[in-house]
């Protein structure tokens, strides 16, 4: 396990520097340059991909996979179950998780393969489920081998909306849910090493900022937009991600992975304006479908290399944690991300929101009882 010092934040005089108030213009622009560049070439990018992405041998595997009643999620959780993989649906709306399943079994049976496949409610816009989601399976006392923080959200136009936990929604389900679920499963994981954390990001986050002291937005330094919203919680999920990365000691075998799916025609879009629902049809063949926006995420989760590419990172003191782009190919995230005295800022204000102690993840990694703020611990 990783020293003190090793795991702590750098405490230069960096911190006297003037508070950075969102990106620089030239940051803006190389940031929409990565956005356009996916939107248009990503096809070509990714033309060496099979669809379906062919998978290794999974039948020892366990996943979890959150969000997985439609979209991209729908396809990871039904392309590792056909692989043999029991996979553990952490859903919302069970009975159409349910549904799903049935449907699976019976496009299943010509290959005659009995799906592993089952249901767990967890509702990622209230913290007291996904705590009680974790104590659940913890409670088990079996592996993960792969957590896939899929589900999120992008409610375009839609005005500023808070969860029951104070929380505005982007962020809550974008970023502070998923980073609760990934520090209470620690335990779960390392009981299935070698196993990999995979967040399901996005190239949006490259036009992202995130201002630790307010994310949720409320403050008045920066007038709340959907797309603020958004961008910056995908932004602090690869902040908070790159400190778990490095907080994870290599002898515990967990590595932490975000990935972009690429440009994917999903249920995001049907949070969008009507005429960007109709560009949306118009250039089928810039935009993937969720079977091609499921690759990278599939690829995370169960390809060998990854867990070698991700102590990789952990050796050379890579400031950011593995990002794997739409072809399936290791990425450098944001100028952004790599902010490290932010990393470290994001981290401590996230443990906070999420009721977890600044030493969780050691604490867990020790194998002793952590106190979380929602759930049935009080």
């Amino acid at each position: 396990m990783g020293t003190e010092d090793e795991a702590a934040p750098p405490s230069s005089s960096s911190s006297v520097k003037k508070k950075k108030q969102g990106l620089g213009w030239i940051e803006w622009i190389r940031g929409w340059m990565v956005v356009v560049q996916e939107m248009l070439f990503q096809r070509i990018m990714a033309s060496h991909l099979h669809n379906p992405m062919p998978l290794p041998p999974i039948n020892d595997l366990t996943c979890i996979v959150t969000g997985s009643t439609s979209g991209i999620g729908c396809e990871i959780a039904r392309q590792l179950a056909q692989a043999g993989a029991h996979v553990v649906m952490a859903v919302r709306n069970t009975k159409a998780a349910q549904e799903l399943i049935q449907k699976w079994q019976i496009d299943s049976e010509g290959f005659c393969i009995a799906l592993n496949v089952e249901v767990m409610q967890v509702d990622l816009l209230s913290l007291d489920s996904v705590a009680r989601f974790a104590e659940a399976w913890n409670a088990r006392s079996v592996p993960v081998n792969a957590l896939i923080n899929n589900a999120g959200i992008f409610s375009i136009g839609e005005p500023q909306k808070f969860s029951k936990d104070g929380y505005e929604e982007h962020l809550q389900v974008n970023h502070l849910a998923p980073a609760l679920l990934s520090v209470l499963l620690l335990p779960s994981l390392m009981r299935g090493s070698p196993s990999r954390i995979v967040n399901v990001n996005s190239v949006m986050h490259y036009v992202g900022f995130v201002d630790p002291e307010d994310m949720n937005v409320t403050s008045g330094k920066r007038k709340y937009s959907s797309f603020i919203g958004y961008t910056s919680s995908k932004l602090a999920e690869v902040m908070f991600s790159s400190v778990l990365h490095k907080r994870i000691p290599a002898e515990a075998g967990i590595g932490v992975v975000c990935v972009s799916p690429g440009i994917v025609q999903t249920n995001v879009a049907r949070d969008l304006p009507k005429i960007v629902q109709a560009a949306y049809r118009l250039i089928p063949y810039f935009i993937f479908n969720a079977q091609e926006g499921s690759r990278s995420a599939l690829f995370a989760a169960t390809d060998p290399s990854v867990s070698e590419y991700c102590e990789m990172l952990r050796s050379d003191e890579w400031p950011v944690c593995a990002f794997i782009s739409q072809d399936c190919r290791p990425a450098n995230p944001s100028e952004e991300s790599h902010e490290v005295q932010t990393q470290y800022e994001v981290w401590e204000k996230t443990l906070e929101m999420i009721g977890l102690p600044s030493d969780a993840v050691e604490r867990l990694i020790e194998g002793q009882e952590v106190k979380c703020r929602y759930g049935q611990q009080q």
